[in-house]
């Protein structure tokens, strides 16, 4: 068992050791001084900051504090709890979620939406020392490629047509510079190594910039950091 399931379940043993012993303290000082356990409720809700919360009152949830459905709410959390798997330096858990429209998708294609939007507050804080372009390259996860579960439906680009389609995808997302596609000899993807993506900066004519290798080296921070020292 790893040094990480364990301290799962020492914490967890230990915060339910916790929460009995304050139920039962809540129980005594009820019946011998409601005062006295009232203070004791206001301090816990510190700590869970219902008592900022200017939506509740005292009354609408200290009451709650010590009572049957409060035990077994809080340990069905903590029974749940057990089965984490995520863990600092770990992998993330790429479960299975559903959006507001009720489409069923994967954490981790909201995840990559996240690079978008780096790429989106780089442009917003850059423009006045570049000029930024999107080139929409070779589709890396066809559908009818090398495909991943609950992705965006794009097929292989057959023609330019298909391919300035499929751009259209990306235009949705506001990227807030221009957007050119590469031709379907992929001279810009052979010549910039850029598949499936890549950062660059350009600068009279010259490579100034060149960033790893995406997926795995993408890094806007990295950029950011670049473009902070020419600014």
């Amino acid at each position: 068992m790893s040094p990480n399931r364990l301290m799962v379940y020492f914490t967890t043993a230990c915060i339910f050791c916790f929460m009995v012993g304050v139920n039962i303290i809540l129980g005594i000082m009820l019946y011998v001084s409601p005062r006295l356990a009232k203070k004791l409720i206001l301090k816990l809700g510190e700590r869970v900051t219902m008592t900022q919360n200017p939506s509740f009152k005292f009354e609408d949830w200290g009451p709650t504090f010590g009572s049957f459905m409060f035990f077994k709410t809080a340990s069905h959390h903590l029974w749940l709890s057990l089965g984490q798997e995520a863990f600092v330096g770990g992998e993330a858990p790429d479960t299975d979620v559903v959006s507001m429209e009720g489409t069923k998708s994967r954490i981790s294609r909201f995840v990559k939406d996240n690079r978008m939007l780096e790429f989106k507050q780089l442009v917003k804080d850059f423009s006045d020392v570049a000029d930024f372009l999107v080139i929409y390259i070779e589709e890396a996860h066809s559908t009818d490629g090398w495909s991943f579960e609950n992705n965006i439906d794009i097929k292989k680009h057959k023609s330019l047509e298909d391919r300035l389609s499929a751009a259209q995808i990306l235009l949705q997302k506001e990227p807030l510079c221009t957007v050119v596609v590469d031709e379907m000899d992929n001279a810009a993807a052979i010549k910039y190594g850029a598949l499936p993506e890549r950062l660059y900066v350009l600068q009279a004519g010259k490579v100034v910039y060149k960033g790893g290798r995406g997926p795995w080296d993408y890094n806007p921070m990295e950029l950011r950091a670049f473009l902070e020292k020419i600014k």
